[in-house]
């Protein structure tokens, strides 16, 4: 997913549609390009984790983080061609505002030859509330140049 954002982002709106999971919880790439990645996810009374609350389930929020990471590992310069998530810790550090979309954005922080590291934040349309949950990832990368 290398190349300028346009390219990146058209690759990993491509490789978002691709995923089954994806398209049931209504994820978007909003941006994609140098290692930084902003998915979003509308609320849907579908993903209520707590119906007495209205709060979105933490295992949709979870799946939007991975996605997040995903997408900016491949498109991250060092090209890579394919990842999957090895390692993914994720802190939820409150409840997100019922009703509104959730975004999360990810950052290629550091590469090694077949391993790229990963944080990410995950927000709600709250002004000034700070993330509802924080993760850091390992993923594994196969580079298309690999031998």
């Amino acid at each position: 997913m290398s190349g300028t954002d346009d390219n990146a982002i058209v690759a990993a709106r491509n490789f978002v549609a691709s995923l089954p999971h994806c398209r049931a919880l209504g994820m978007v790439v909003e941006a994609a390009g140098d290692g930084v990645a902003t998915l979003s996810m509308p609320y849907s009374e579908a993903l209520i984790g707590d119906p007495g609350t209205g709060v979105i389930h933490g295992g949709a929020i979870s799946a939007l983080m991975d996605t997040s990471g995903g997408v900016a590992v491949l498109s991250h310069s060092t090209g890579a061609a394919m990842t999957a998530t090895m390692d993914l810790r994720i802190d939820y550090m409150r409840a997100a505002e019922p009703g509104g979309r959730i975004t999360a954005r990810a950052h290629c922080r550091h590469v090694t030859r077949s391993v790229a590291f990963v944080r990410a934040e995950a927000f709600d349309e709250m002004p000034g509330s700070g993330p509802v949950a924080v993760a850091n990832g390992a993923f594994a990368l196969e580079r298309a140049t690999d031998p």
